[in-house]
């Protein structure tokens, strides 16, 4: 899925939209104590009051919420996992008897709780639905509405949310006129912030992908890998922020960890320019003869296909590896490089950064910007000042 995709989505849970049809919601309550079921229901969605419905809507768009590899996370099934998560959600995807679904929806929850102690009680939702997607009329001329043709897309969801304790509070009794300590026993389900959740199947180029399920982790660059081996039998994967790390880890050994900010630049402009020439391609990829490539079209001598594939080696033990563009490039257009200094802190856009210079002065070093105009702080236009050596006598 793309993020195109995952917005079309997610935007469909809300009322009275004939686009989403939810007919089951499943509720299972897990103690922490035992980690075992305590209680669990099954009922039509349509059945739960308004309120409910937009609570649960809340929590199915905060899940889908985030990212691709940041939060949100396309995983490819292992087909030769035991007790195989892909049949089981594809047995109750195509279950008609709800108890036929309940039963493959418990399934799931025991390899949750398999070996797995949650700090608090937790919720399981399982809601089962259909979402229609309009096929494009062809010109704005055709009699047919877009949505009387449409694509029909069944899938299950996931959202797993944790309680917390109620409030202790004292309250003011206007009748009696006296102050009362209140106190609610049952506790409070968090639909604000899911901890986890999946959705399948996975959804492409108009049609279902029954080989990939796309996991939602609680927070940014912190998925839960065992619950995406263990549980779901998902292969590896690697964050964003992984990706990122394992690119300038390669980029230093190569280039020796002696790179200027303009050929820096021209680094990220380059992997920008192949994003934008490959936008038809949902996520361009840069092997080891990329990178050779980058790196040369940057400015960046001596460098060859065999000493990157060598720091491939290296740095990710695997000189096949193909590294996500989009994980590399900041974000053009916003000031999303960040210079950190034990005396200021600035932050600059991407194709800003061949204006800064790291310079040597009198035997300090300097941070130097190129500017075009003058500087304003704090309302304050700044006075040119003329760097000069100090000549020793």
């Amino acid at each position: 899925m793309n993020k195109k995709d995952i917005a079309q989505i997610r935007k469909q849970f809300k009322k009275e939209n004939d686009l989403l049809k939810i007919s089951s919601i499943f509720n299972v309550y897990i103690t922490k104590e035992s980690s075992e079921i305590y209680h669990h229901v099954s009922q039509p969605f349509e059945m739960l009051d308004a309120e409910q419905q937009e609570l649960f809507f809340n929590n199915f768009k905060k899940l889908l919420g985030g990212n691709l590899d940041e939060k949100l996370f396309e995983l490819k099934f292992n087909r030769n996992a035991e007790n195989n998560s892909q049949l089981i959600l594809h047995q109750g995807l195509l279950a008609s008897d709800t108890e036929d679904w309940k039963e493959r929806m418990l399934q799931m929850v025991g390899k949750m709780l398999l070996n797995r102690q949650y700090e608090k009680d937790i919720v399981i939702t399982f809601i089962k639905g259909e979402y229609y997607k309009p096929t494009k009329r062809k010109n704005d001329e055709a009699e047919i509405s877009e949505r009387d043709a449409v694509y029909s897309f069944p899938f299950i969801l996931c959202s797993i949310n944790n309680t917390q304790e109620p409030k202790k509070e004292l309250l003011f009794d206007y009748v009696e006129k006296e102050f009362k300590y209140n106190f609610v026993v049952n506790p409070v389900i968090n639909l604000n912030a899911p901890i986890g959740g999946f959705l399948f199947p996975c959804f492409s180029d108009n049609a279902a992908d029954v080989n990939h399920i796309l996991y939602s982790a609680g927070k940014v660059h912190e998925p839960d890998y065992e619950f995406i081996v263990d549980v779901l039998n998902g292969e590896e994967i690697m964050t964003a922020k992984d990706d990122k790390i394992v690119f300038e880890e390669i980029i230093k050994d190569v280039t020796r960890d002696q790179l200027n900010t303009s050929t820096l630049s021209n680094v990220y402009e380059e992997i920008n320019r192949m994003i934008e020439e490959n936008e038809e391609e949902e996520h361009p990829r840069l092997d080891s003869k990329d990178v050779e490539r980058v790196l040369k079209a940057s400015g960046v001598e001596d460098i060859s296909v065999e000493k990157v594939e060598s720091a491939f080696q290296k740095v990710i033990d695997d000189d096949k590896y193909e590294i996500k563009a989009s994980s590399v490039v900041p974000k053009y257009n916003s000031k999303s490089i960040k210079i950190d200094t034990k005396v200021a802190k600035i932050s600059i856009s991407p194709q800003d950064l061949r204006y800064v210079k790291q310079v040597q002065l009198s035997g300090k070093r300097y941070l130097m910007i190129e500017v075009e105009e003058d500087t304003v702080i704090e309302g304050f236009t700044m006075i040119p000042e003329a760097f000069r050596e100090k000549v020793e006598k």
